[in-house]
Order: structure tokens, then sequence, then C-alpha cells
């Protein structure tokens, strides 16, 4: 079983059994592992030493590494539950149902799904409606592309157009050429409007 600080990499391109093949990494150095080991999937505490799960969770973000991730968690605040989520995690699962939970979260992010502990259902619901709202409000959220999303989210991360490019792997030029298109299908204006839009609605973007 898992103690107050564990991580666990689940790796579906491993053959051994079980399925997935389970490894405990240092918390110091879980972005360096994470890469280097290519797992599938990657569960994290929220509370780690050195660095906790948010921040291996930007890591992987900001390095575009190839990762799903789940947080296994004491924490059920929804604030925080809306920042893994607005990070990318893909799972959440609170300690107090782990043993039925996290299996099942594992196998849903391996393919493709998300998966949140079902005591957390009303943040989901809350999620859900702030972002119908959104979209009914501001009909052009529709219309952005899955990359003028992403930039969008970056922006509401207080990033320059320098560090999302090298995020994307783009250059500055083509950020602001994603930033002035995402403030047309907005209808958007005014210097710090883009900036005010992204901060007000990040945990509906994701």
């Amino acid at each position: 079983m898992m103690n107050s600080n564990p991580v666990f990499l689940y790796s579906k391109r491993r053959r051994e059994v079980p399925k997935y093949k389970q490894k405990v990494v240092p918390p110091a150095v879980l972005d360096e592992k994470i890469e280097a080991l290519k797992p599938s999937v990657a569960v994290l505490d929220i509370q780690m030493p050195l660095i906790d799960g948010f921040g291996v969770a930007r890591a992987v973000r900001e390095r575009s590494i190839a990762v799903q991730l789940v947080f296994l968690t004491a924490f059920r605040e929804e604030d925080l539950f809306n920042a893994a989520l607005d990070l990318g995690v893909r799972g959440y699962v609170l300690k107090e149902s782990a043993v039925t939970d996290i299996v099942a979260c594992v196998r849903a992010v391996a393919s493709g799904q998300h998966y949140a502990s079902p005591a957390l259902t009303t943040h989901l619901v809350n999620r859900a409606r702030r972002a119908a709202s959104l979209a009914a409000d501001n009909p052009g959220i529709a219309t952005l592309t899955p990359t003028e999303r992403r930039v969008l989210a970056f922006i509401a991360e207080y990033k320059t157009n320098k560090e999302i490019a090298t995020a994307l792997s783009v250059s500055p030029r083509t950020v602001e050429a994603h930033r002035t298109n995402i403030c047309h299908k907005l209808d958007i204006h005014g210097s710090h409007a883009l900036m005010k839009f992204a901060l007000a609605h990040r945990s509906e973007l994701n």
C-alpha cells in the first residue's frame, strides 16, 4: 500500500504482470524520472517533500512530457480540485476511497478518459455548469482550436509569449498570431482584455 508521500508510475508499455507495473520515485526528482521512465500514468500526492503535486504537474506541462497525471490526495476542496484540472491532471482520487477508486482511475486515465472520486461529483457538475455558461455567453469559445485554448490557458498562468512558444515548440510570432486570433474570435478588445478574460475563466477553459 501507499504511504503518505508516494508516487506510483503505471506503464501500459510494459509486458509484466500485473498489467500496470508500479515504481516508487523520490519526490525531489519526479519530473526527471517521469521523463526518463516514460510511464503512461503517474500518480502523485498533492503534499510531498521538496516539491508538491502541483509543482510536478506544472513541470510536466511546461516540458510537454507525454504522461497522464493522477492526484491521490486527502484534499477535497473545490479550489484545489479545479486547480489540478486546470493544470491538465486527468484523475483526482481521495485517499479515503483509494482502495476502491485508484485502479479504476488509472485504467480510465490510461485509456484517455478523466476520473474523479464519486464524492467529488458536485465539483464536476459545478465545473461543467460554469463551462456551459461561458459557452452560452461567449459563442466564440466553441470556435477556438485546441492550440488556441492551450495558449489561453497559458496566458491564465501569466506565461509570456516566449514561455508559451517554448512550451508549444513554436516561435513567439506564432504565439502572437494565436493571441490575435483568440481576441478576434472572442470579440475581445483592449491591451489587457485577453489576460483578464483568461484569468476570469481559467477553470472553464480545460
